[in-house]
């Protein structure tokens, strides 16, 4: 007892995945699964070593 909300939740949100209609970009997905990267974009694992530069043995 008790699943019928949510059984009906997820029949709904099934539902509107199903027949919801969406804007998809794909090239933007193309380049983000292929690493091409525009100009300006840096890469998010230079502002992780920026940030912890400070921190780092000196003797490496």
């Amino acid at each position: 007892m008790g699943r019928g909300r949510a059984k009906a939740k997820q029949t709904k949100v099934a539902r509107d995945l199903k027949y919801r209609t969406h804007e998809t970009d794909f090239g933007a997905l193309a380049r983000e699964l292929h690493g091409d990267k525009g100009s300006g974009d840096r890469d998010e694992s230079d502002d992780f070593v920026d940030d912890w530069t400070d921190y780092a043995d000196p003797r490496d």
